[in-house]
């Protein structure tokens, strides 16, 4: 961000000299510096002084990679290294800047580089290790939609958007270096306006409208922004720039008091004795009682770390969030969501490129859990300043699509995942089974019921990852029962489940049913259907059947008749060992008395068939040998008849 650092002064660039560069560049002044170094290495040091135009090239790297300007950083540290600098932290910047424009093949190679001089650096192998999850989030990005807010950009930085607490996401404060900003003189380290608070708001008709100055004595000729609110919205504590002429100036936390739409004169938050270190980015916790905040004081992990006071009674309270949060480079920016869900951007954790935006949550032991918000939220640019609106929406700034470095304001969105179960429910010979009633049970808590059309079909929203019991049921009709879970691919997806339901006025074919010729002895490979029959029972233990078996039109009347029975017989047998009880069921062999009528389902098995056909001897011995083997197979079968229903 060009106001990350909030380093200001008041001294102007001079003569073009290396001496007042280093000055310049000393005081944080790097659009000045950047601008006189370029002036000495262009016009004043010879090209033979290679030594000397190494140096001044990674000072100009330094004052761009401070402003945020990735693409004149590399450039200037590929000069610096073309000219031999002889400090190897050359090469991790350069491999940073390099990220940062998301050249991951040329930033891979750079870190290597600096590895090779330093094996141990956490800084090189995160990197590494962002630039590889950047190429594989680049070909599975989220489903967030980003897009520029163009009524609240101008032509230079505007970041850190912030709602107001209780105005029902209708007015939304932000920092801009704009045209419209107060004061005349120029930022020494940006060359732009120094930054002020504006707020945007929603008119009658739920519009935004153009932002304007917020109102009140907030705003004055030096840098103020990046703001939090207390969770009422009467107290805003923001970042304000402290001048010292001639001496680095750092930054202090204020606050303003809120009355009548009007924010009074801002006032020193004394945070510490502390006089030489930073304190910005202020945020505010979900129950309003502590601060965080970014800072370089000592006692950190190194760059800037993000801190905690308790706002009520400070002394004794100053915590470091500790390094899971905080790393050696850069963590700032914070923003809590809820007490359990803090948001910040860092530079020093695994990312795409620049500062990234990260989530926090708090697990129940008290432990972090953090995860990179992934592409597109984050680009190989500086993306932070998060604020959330309704639901799964808001505003974050960042810097991409900029060659300036200038930051801008974008909204997100989380479209709600569309996850959908349909099906139908059908009887055994695949006729819709109308105004069915489907239970779905997930392991989430969730329990939804519906009726189904008169066309047997249904459909029901879903939730990723999550296991799903689900039950259909209807007059006349066994229960049926399915289980689901749903995948945890974050992207929309409709899945299809059919129940198939057993009428309990007509027999039910039970199919995949094998017998040994001439045997009654179950063969292995139908167990798997009597094992589904067993459950159907437990499913419905309301329920008695009669388990018949029938045979073809070969064979005696007697014969068949006794090798039915035993068939069935068999059947009801390994139902019992399944754990059904004996009396509720019976067994009835019927040999070849009852042929099958054709359904509508046979008809489509056996389109030589038409629905309605009934397959007996006489009509069977019209057919032609082919079609006689056809039809002697489909009444050779198992079915089962409920005998006695009751409802539960």
């Amino acid at each position: 961000m060009l106001i990350g650092a909030m380093c200001l002064s008041l001294s102007s660039c001079g003569s073009a000299k290396l001496s007042v560069a280093n000055e310049q560049m000393e005081r944080g002044e790097y659009n000045d510096a950047a601008n006189t170094y370029r002036k000495v290495y262009n016009t004043l040091v010879k090209r033979e002084e290679r030594p000397l135009r190494g140096e001044i090239a990674f000072k100009m790297g330094e004052c761009y990679r401070k402003l945020n300007m990735s693409a004149r950083a590399s450039a200037a540290y590929q000069n610096a290294a073309r000219y031999q600098y002889p400090d190897s932290t050359l090469f991790l910047y350069l491999a940073q800047s390099l990220h940062e424009e998301g050249k991951y093949a040329a930033a891979l190679k750079n870190y290597d580089t600096y590895l090779a001089f330093n094996p141990s650096s956490s800084e090189a192998r995160d990197g590494k290790r962002g630039c590889n999850l950047a190429l594989k989030w680049k070909n599975n990005p989220k489903r967030y939609i980003i897009k520029n807010a163009k009524l609240f950009n101008s032509r230079r930085a505007d970041f850190s958007p912030m709602f107001l607490p209780g105005s029902n996401y209708e007015q939304l404060y932000f920092t801009s270096s704009s045209e419209k900003a107060t004061g005349t003189h120029k930022s020494e380290i940006t060359g732009t306006k120094k930054s002020d608070i504006f707020v945007a708001k929603k008119n009658e008709k739920g519009a935004w409208q153009r932002p304007e100055l917020a109102e009140g004595e907030l705003n004055s000729e030096f840098d103020e922004g990046i703001t939090a609110f207390s969770p009422d919205g009467s107290t805003m504590y923001l970042a304000k720039a402290r001048r010292d002429a001639n001496a680095n100036t750092s930054v202090e936390i204020y606050t303003s008091q809120r009355s009548e739409a009007q924010w009074s004169a801002p006032q020193k938050l004394e945070i510490t004795g502390d006089t030489i270190s930073a304190y910005g980015d202020p945020a505010i916790s979900a129950d309003g009682n502590w601060l965080y905040f970014v800072s370089d004081m000592p006692g950190g992990q190194g760059g800037k770390d993000i801190w905690r006071i308790n706002l009520k009674e400070r002394v004794g309270s100053l915590e470091n969030l500790g390094n899971v949060i905080n790393t050696p480079g850069d963590e700032r920016f914070p923003y809590w969501r809820n007490d359990s869900t803090l948001y910040f951007s860092s530079d020093g954790h695994a990312g795409v490129g620049g500062l990234d935006l990260f989530c926090a949550k708090v697990t129940p032991s008290g432990a972090w859990n953090i995860e990179n918000m992934g592409i597109p939220m984050n680009s190989a640019a500086d993306d932070f300043g998060i604020t959330f609106g309704e639901g799964e929406s808001g505003y974050f700034s960042s810097n991409r699509n900029d060659a300036r470095g200038y930051d801008h304001i974008y909204s997100f969105l989380l479209p709600d995942l569309q996850i959908w179960i349909s099906g139908s429910v059908l009887d055994k010979d695949e006729e819709p089974v109308p105004n069915a009633i489907i239970r779905i049970v997930g392991n989430d808590g969730s329990n939804q019921k519906a009726m189904g059309k008169p066309d047997g079909t249904f459909r029901f929203k879903l939730q990723r990852g999550v296991k799903y019991a689900m039950l259909a049921s209807a007059k006349n009709y066994l229960n049926g029962k399915q289980e689901f879970e749903s995948d945890t691919i974050e992207e929309d997806a409709e899945y299809y489940i059919d129940f198939i339901l057993a009428s309990v006025e007509k027999p039910q074919v039970v199919e995949n049913i094998f017998y040994d010729f001439d045997k009654a002895v179950l063969r292995d490979e139908s167990k798997a259907s009597l094992d589904e029959m067993a459950q159907l029972l437990k499913d419905n233990p309301q329920v008695t059947i009669e388990m018949s078996s029938h045979t073809d039109r070969h064979g005696s009347d007697k014969y068949n008749n006794r090798l039915s029975d035993q068939r069935a017989k068999s059947v009801v047998d390994y139902l019992i060992s399944q754990g059904i009880a004996e009396s509720r069921l019976r067994h009835k062999g019927y040999g070849e008395s009852r042929p099958k009528t054709v359904t509508k389902r046979i008809a489509r098995l056996y389109p030589q068939f038409k629905e309605g056909d009934v397959l007996n001897e006489e009509f069977i011995e019209g057919l032609s040998e082919e079609d006689q083997d056809a039809a002697d197979q489909i009444n050779r079968r198992t079915e089962f008849q409920v005998l006695s229903f009751e409802m539960q």
